[in-house]
């Protein structure tokens, strides 16, 4: 049996969104692995699948991103 319970990292003050629970929460309540934050404030974390979302799509058309052209010959 563990000595010390450890808490996830994190602090007060901090938003986070999980992904487990859907839920915006203050601070470290849930692990690091299921969470995305932190975020600056309540509003930010509660779009933060959204967000995620738009990057993400950004990214994939950014052409920086492609591996179209940049084919190696071997």
């Amino acid at each position: 049996m563990a000595l010390f319970k450890r808490r996830p990292a994190g602090k007060p003050g901090e938003w986070y969104y999980c992904l487990v629970h859907h839920a915006v929460e203050e601070g470290p309540q849930c692990r690091a692995a299921d969470r995305m934050g932190p975020y600056g404030t309540r509003e930010e974390a509660a779009h933060a699948m959204e967000t995620s979302r738009e990057r993400n799509e950004e990214w994939r058309n950014d052409p920086r991103w492609r591996d179209e052209g940049n084919e190696t010959s071997g």
